[in-house]
């Protein structure tokens, strides 16, 4: 009884594999392309260079609205450098662990 499962189960799996790749096939082309590399022959050619033009327009007044950065602005407050601030964080750190807890043990 065991042997006629495993054989159904593989005959099956095999009817289910082969279905599934001849479903397939319609997808696939047989057919043989070559591979075609477009030509531009006016790649490596001199062109002359085209006209001067303006990217602001034809006008010649132009006017922009919007909001202005901060740092256009400057700041009123002298900021430390990034490299201080690490200095002083590791000098802290370094503080801490020289500052270790004396141990004095009393006898009785």
């Amino acid at each position: 009884m065991k042997k006629i499962f495993v054989s159904l189960s593989v005959f099956a799996f095999c009817f289910f594999c082969a279905t599934a790749a001849f479903g397939q096939a319609g997808y696939i082309s047989s057919n043989v392309t070559p591979a075609v590399i477009p030509d531009n022959p006016l790649h490596a050619e001199q062109h002359p260079m085209r006209s001067e033009s303006s990217l602001l327009g034809e006008g010649a007044y132009s006017y922009a609205h919007g909001e202005r950065p901060l740092s256009d602005f400057g700041s009123t407050e002298s900021e430390t450098p990034l490299g201080d601030i690490a200095r002083a964080f590791k000098k802290q750190k370094e503080e801490a662990k020289a500052k270790k807890a004396v141990k004095v043990m009393e006898s009785q």
